[in-house]
């Protein structure tokens, strides 16, 4: 054979066979990438939309508790880190599942954060999904479990409260009785006697007030109001125990703009502010009120030169039935809900109030309400329709006239 043909037909098959080799390598990869889809982890039929309407943190696991599938929610909770759940109380919970195949429920409280610095309660449910994987929902309780706390120690607190003077006055009531003999001891009994009734008295109808601060909607029900008039008729219910203990009651500046919200709760509010400071400052010292507007926001300051509150006191001042030195609250009558109040009204009128207070220096309370704007600040008197009525027209004119 003709070297140079024998040369033309082995260049022919190398070329052949590598083309084969080309095209077999090609199969194969793709061979191997439809293998790998086929290997892929998949959800049950449907489960993917049942899930994302729940509305709740999922995390879908195989089996070996690697994510297959977890929503934003869950990442958003700390649950779920790249493809890792973050807790092990809730893979103590899947390898559970997977063991015995029963579902569980259970409430955790689980740190939060990269280093845990805050934690959340959350409530789970651990169940199979299809043979190969275990699903788990976590509805975030935090808030829920907090309310119910407080509600709990509200309701421990109440008991404990009333206790206190029910059972002095029912003991009062039978050592009277038992000295009907001595008219001396049955005045000094029933002076004490007539105090812890009036302290009974103030410490329900401070329940039945902040029941009502909690219950009503003042941005639907307000109205606008003057907080001149407010602090006025606050501080001349307070006038008679500082001239009791002869103490200055000052009023200083005045307020060009009304507020929106609710006449009376205002007056409450700021008639405890003024009274607490009345009522901790010692004899022949000086209360003052000051009033100011800049920027649209009302300021009130309530300013005493009493025994002052220490730093460790200060945040929880406002706590309901919080009291920094119990004995002398009760010799001053408080009830320990009066700056609760203040609190809840505040919050509700959309202000915030501040202390700033030092132990022998005395304390400065400060409340700061937005205004309402110029010319829609005339609306007393009016009902709230009408009130609504008028605000709009007028917001419509400005908005035609612009």
């Amino acid at each position: 054979m003709d070297p140079l043909l024998t040369a033309a037909l082995a260049g022919v098959v190398g070329l052949a066979v590598g083309v084969l080799g080309m095209h077999a390598f090609r199969v194969s990869e793709k061979q191997r990438a439809m293998g790998i889809d086929v290997d892929e982890p998949t959800m049950p039929e449907g489960a993917t939309e049942v899930l994302a309407s729940l509305g709740l943190a999922y995390i879908v696991v195989d089996t070996v508790d690697g994510v297959v599938r977890a929503n934003p929610a869950a990442y958003a909770f700390g649950l779920v880190r790249g493809h890792t759940v973050v807790h092990s109380p809730i893979l103590e919970l899947t390898a559970k599942v997977r063991a015995d195949g029963v579902i569980i429920d259970q409430q955790l409280e689980l740190p939060r954060g990269l280093q845990g610095e805050t934690s959340m309660v959350v409530h789970l449910r651990v169940a199979p999904l299809g043979d190969e994987y275990i699903l788990v929902l976590a509805d975030d309780r935090t808030e829920v479990s907090r309310t119910e706390a407080v509600r709990n120690d509200f309701v421990a607190n109440v008991s404990h409260e009333l206790k206190t003077p029910v059972g002095a006055i029912s003991l009062l009531a039978e050592t009277i009785e038992d000295a009907a003999d001595d008219p001396e001891a049955v005045s000094r009994f029933s002076q004490r006697l007539h105090k812890e009734s009036n302290r009974l008295a103030a410490l329900v109808q401070d329940i039945i007030e902040l029941s009502r601060v909690q219950g009503k909607n003042v941005v639907h029900a307000g109205r606008p109001v003057d907080l001149n008039h407010v602090i006025a008729e606050a501080v001349d219910r307070s006038r008679l125990p500082a001239e009791a203990k002869n103490i200055d009651l000052k009023v200083g500046g005045r307020l060009p703009r009304r507020v929106h919200g609710d006449h009376d709760q205002l007056t409450m509010a700021f008639r405890n502010l003024i009274d607490n400071a009345v009522r901790y400052s010692p004899e022949n010292t000086r209360v003052g009120v000051g009033l100011s507007s800049r920027d649209g926001i009302a300021q009130v300051t309530i300013t005493d030169q009493g025994i002052g509150i220490a730093p460790e006191n200060q945040e929880r001042i406002f706590e309901r039935f919080y009291r920094v030195d119990a004995a002398r609250s009760r010799q001053t009558g408080g009830t320990g809900l009066g700056l609760s109040i203040v609190k809840h009204v505040i919050t509700n009128h959309g202000g915030e109030v501040a202390l700033w207070s030092q132990p022998g220096r005395g304390s400065t309370f400060t409340v700061r309400l937005p205004e309402l704007e110029e010319g829609l600040d005339d609306l007393t008197g009016l009902s709230s329709a009408e009130g609504l009525t008028r605000t709009l027209t007028r917001t419509d004119d400005i908005g035609g006239n612009a």
